[in-house]
């Protein structure tokens, strides 16, 4: 449970490069997660370019600290690869899940950017990215070497919680 609890929102990053075999266990991390029928109708683009990280926050209003990341991975669900239609958001959002807990246990700071089901952030990381009509962005992961770190939480609520019935 220590990649869970510590697992937290990061927005504020080192200049420090992420390597390769880094990248590619988050990758492994998110491919590793469950999907519906196990269809795993996901892609990632990994960006590390600048100039498209310095693009993003021009029509994402929450992803200014794209500017100070190391890179990032755009977790995006395929249409054409979906026999269960629309749990692509299900299986995505649980391989961003494990991407967000791996980078934890790695060492790395990560925020989830929602970008589906807003159409003014779609369209434009479709656009931006090349990607083609039936690939859909679900969300960017900012990652980077965290500049300060926060606390552990444990947001366990008994309230929310029922047995049976409501």
């Amino acid at each position: 449970m220590n990649a869970i609890f510590n697992r937290r929102s990061i927005r504020k990053f080192t200049k420090q490069e992420i390597s390769d075999e880094t990248i590619e266990t988050l990758l492994r991390a998110a491919m590793a997660a469950p999907s519906a029928g196990n269809q795993q109708p996901w892609h990632f683009i990994v960006i590390k370019d600048e100039e498209i990280l310095y693009e993003i926050p021009k029509f994402h209003p929450y992803s200014q600290m794209l500017r100070d990341a190391a890179c990032a991975i755009v977790v995006c669900g395929d249409l054409v690869l979906e026999t269960n239609i629309g749990f692509w958001v299900q299986d995505c959002s649980a391989a961003t899940e494990n991407i967000l807990i791996e980078a934890t246990d790695l060492g790395l700071g990560s925020v989830w950017l929602g970008v589906h089901p807003d159409k003014d952030r779609v369209k434009p990381v479709q656009s931006l990215l090349g990607l083609p009509e039936t690939v859909v962005p679900l969300c960017i992961v900012a990652l980077g070497y965290p500049t300060d770190s926060k606390p552990p939480v444990d947001r366990f609520n008994k309230a929310r919680i029922h047995t049976n019935k409501w």
